[in-house]
């Protein structure tokens, strides 16, 4: 056996690092349930294997040599290095253990999420779950970097190339059918009914920032040549809703996020004719289905939406 097949040999390690914690051959031996002189055997083979002793004897007490000291740091650096690795294999190879990253897009409505990851934290406690919000060029940029395991987002999208490989390298389960809802100040119209887009060609808006999955629908719902008028844009939804109330500025949401907070919102929902619909999905590479737990994860996803269809 070459004389580093001895050294990296986990067994003799944990015996020459057990051995440093009782200084006591029989004691040692005595823990790891084998004889004294096969225990002097591991360590005779290492003091071999290195050219040096690793413990010295003053009358009956053991020592460790300046060997012995350096071979203890490198003992310990191994074996948790040996461990982390058959950790991470195993959280790989395991459905109800590990990790599970999820990115989501701003201002997409999480309440189905939320109400999924609650369901799914009783079932799986001991897998842990991040979540965070990006912008749709960075939610892209997490997925497509492995940095994610699955994005929360709207589809279609044509943020980048992504999008002509998504049905070869990217799965995703729909979870709801979403359009957008404009609110706005005029009295002559009816609420929730469709009108041309022409009529809102002049008007002044307070939309999200550029790269905002509503803003850039309702540009392209527009297509107007002429930019938007848009003096103010702002991320969060409440206060977009709120500084439309109290200007002559109209804006634009999700009618999943008018639906939840229609109460509160004292503008008229209308609809523009011709507007394309889109869908809130799950979003996941192809190759994420080789982990156990991710499939699973998906698995669930599929299953928590089914019974919520049957309910509702």
């Amino acid at each position: 056996m070459p004389r580093t097949d001895i050294i990296l040999s986990a067994k003799s390690l944990r015996y020459f690092l057990q051995l440093i914690d009782t200084m006591n051959y029989t004691q040692a031996a005595q823990i790891f349930g084998i004889t004294q002189p096969a225990l002097t055997q591991q360590i005779k083979k290492l003091e071999k294997a290195i050219g040096a002793p690793l413990f010295g004897q003053m009358g009956k007490k053991l020592y460790l040599t300046e060997a012995g000291k350096q071979m203890q740091s490198a003992a310990i650096v191994l074996l948790d290095t040996t461990n982390s690795v058959v950790n991470n294999i195993q959280e790989f190879t395991q459905i109800d253990k590990g990790h599970i990253s999820i990115g989501c897009l701003r201002s997409i409505d999480l309440n189905i999420v939320t109400d999924f990851l609650i369901a799914f934290n009783e079932k799986y406690p001991n897998i842990t779950i991040d979540v965070k919000s990006f912008d749709r060029k960075d939610l892209w940029h997490q997925l497509d970097n492995n940095l994610i395991d699955v994005a929360i987002m709207y589809l279609p999208d044509n943020t980048s190339s992504q999008t002509s490989g998504l049905q070869k390298q990217y799965g995703h389960i729909d979870l709801y059918e979403d359009r957008l809802v404009v609110l706005t100040h005029k009295d002559d119209f009816e609420s929730e009914q469709e009108y041309l887009v022409s009529k809102f060609a002049n008007n002044e808006w307070v939309l999200y920032p550029d790269g905002y999955y509503a803003t850039d629908m309702l540009r392209e719902v527009m297509a107007t040549k002429r930019s938007l008028n848009v003096p103010i844009r702002i991320s969060s939804d409440r206060q977009l809703v709120n500084i439309a109330e109290n200007t002559n500025y109209d804006t634009c949401v999700t009618k999943s996020f008018y639906d939840k907070n229609k109460s509160k919102i004292t503008l008229k929902p209308i609809y523009l004719k011709n507007d394309k619909k889109f869908t809130a999905s799950i979003v996941y590479r192809k190759g994420k289905l080789e982990i156990p737990r991710i499939e699973n994860f998906l698995t669930n996803w599929k299953s928590f939406l089914t019974e919520r269809a049957s309910i509702n």
